[in-house]
């Protein structure tokens, strides 16, 4: 049993990670890594979204009409995003708050967010939805802070707003900017494709993706089927 819950925290930090693996919530991902502290922000934020919602709509599944779902899933996932703006513009420090701006309030269409809502805390017990939360935010935060610190270095030659290398006076624009965001991230995904095939060549078999999270077995674009 240990061992079951084990593997439902930590499938979001490498194996099922919604960035790397499954290429969800790429747009705070790229837009919001030009530092290191903005990463562990919007990842933070994300991750408490999750964990809350994924609670309440596990308990709330077994009575919720199927032709409503989403609909209530959003209104749940919005209630917890509020909860998150306001305590981070109360407590927050300001140059972070405003940094990450609109993406904030941008979680309530978050694919990560949605999709765990639908694909599994609708299906599973609240225990298991809370850990699946902790753990695929844990996994977005990691991916998104790692993110940070690549590009705020290569960018400055500095980590969560330290200079590491004094000399170096001239910023690198393009790591700071989306192209460079995307040929980071391009090259982390083939670094993480190349250790995944060589593990499956060591065990003598195919990497084969997750099946879990993807868009055939979402089901928020079926919505409207189901309303006939």
């Amino acid at each position: 049993m240990k061992n079951s819950f084990f593997r439902e925290f930590s499938k979001g930090i490498w194996k099922e990670n919604p960035v790397l693996v499954l290429l969800l919530g790429t747009c705070p991902t790229l837009a919001l890594t030009g530092s290191a502290v903005n990463g562990l922000g919007m990842g933070l934020a994300t991750t408490c979204v999750l964990i809350g919602s994924n609670l309440v709509i596990s308990i709330i599944a077994s009575f919720t009409p199927k032709k409503i779902r989403i609909p209530v899933y959003i209104v749940v996932i919005a209630a917890f995003v509020t909860v998150v703006d306001l305590l981070m513009q109360a407590y927050a420090p300001a140059a972070l708050y405003e940094a990450l701006g609109i993406f904030i309030p941008l979680i309530v269409v978050n694919c990560i967010v949605l999709g765990r809502a639908e694909a599994f805390a609708s299906k599973n017990s609240p225990f298991r939805s809370m850990l699946d939360g902790m753990g695929m935010g844990l996994g977005f935060t990691l991916t998104l802070t790692m993110l940070g610190i690549i590009r705020e270095f290569l960018t400055g030659g500095a980590v969560f707003g330290i200079k590491l290398i004094p000399g170096w006076t001239t910023d690198f624009l393009l790591p700071g900017a989306a192209p460079g965001a995307f040929i980071i991230v391009g090259c982390i995904l083939a670094l993480k494709n190349y250790f995944n095939r060589r593990a499956a060549i060591r065990r003598g078999a195919l990497y084969v993706p997750p099946q879990g999270l993807n868009c055939h077995t979402c089901g928020i674009c079926r919505v409207a089927d189901d309303k006939h």
